[in-house]
């Protein structure tokens, strides 16, 4: 009697975070939004089950399967967007990245005005991992303010806000100089720290990410990055 034969096919969302796409989440939305295709039809469902045989595209770009993973550190410049499609002029964070083969993103989001650390690579399952709420992973920020940090301001930024529709929180908040704050957070909402600092009555002059879990941005220049390593990586979820 023949053993039967395993199938090798996965679920499209989780070929596409494998093929370095973008997040599991991330490639749930492109299938959502109609911009995949399984062999010349759209794919609207995430667990749709494909292998290297179909012909997958993704706003008509092809996707190749599984490619060697890649992990890189970034010093994101203030002006650059995070995502992986080009509006106009936008500079986005991947034109630091055109001579790097595999096709990257960026793992989270910084928003136009802020720079620093943030993570670019190819592989959707780490990404997952990083951004999933139950990793619990802190993200820290220092920020310049256009006037002096008082008791009172860091009192108002401990207390917290409400930030697109929900009351949040930071971890921890520090003066470190003058003008000069670190603010830890841990839900990680769009605009957040912010936020918390304009709620406060603090205008914000710079605004910058300089660590993701146990790893920090450390002397990295603006606009420069370079490859993480191991022990690096495992730093993220410490």
């Amino acid at each position: 009697m023949e053993k039967m034969k395993t199938s090798s096919k996965q679920r499209l969302s989780k070929f596409l975070a494998a093929a370095g796409v973008a997040s599991r989440r991330a490639c749930e939305t492109l299938i959502f939004d109609g911009r995949v295709r399984v062999n010349g039809q759209v794919a609207l469902l995430p667990q749709t089950l494909v292998d290297g045989k179909d012909i997958i595209k993704v706003d008509d770009k092809a996707i190749k399967g599984a490619e060697g993973k890649v992990y890189y550190i970034l010093n994101k410049p203030v002006g650059y967007i995070c995502t992986n499609r080009r509006t106009n002029n936008t500079k986005i964070i991947l034109d630091l990245f055109e001579q790097v083969e595999q096709r990257v993103f960026t793992v989270g989001r910084l928003d136009k005005d802020t720079q620093g650390l943030i993570i670019v690579t190819n592989d959707g399952h780490f990404a997952n991992r990083v951004i999933h709420p139950s990793s619990n992973i802190n993200k820290e920020y220092l920020a310049k303010t256009d006037e002096e940090i008082t008791i009172d301001h860091l009192q108002a930024i401990t207390n917290g806000a409400l930030v697109e529709g929900a009351f949040v929180k930071p971890v921890r908040v520090n003066k470190v100089r003058k003008g000069t704050v670190k603010v830890t957070i841990a839900e990680g909402k769009k605009r957040e720290v912010r936020m918390l600092l304009e709620n406060a009555g603090l205008g914000v002059k710079e605004l910058t990410r300089i660590r993701i879990g146990g790893l920090h941005l450390g002397p990295l220049p603006v606009g420069q990055w370079r490859a993480l390593t191991e022990r690096e990586k495992e730093l993220v979820f410490e």
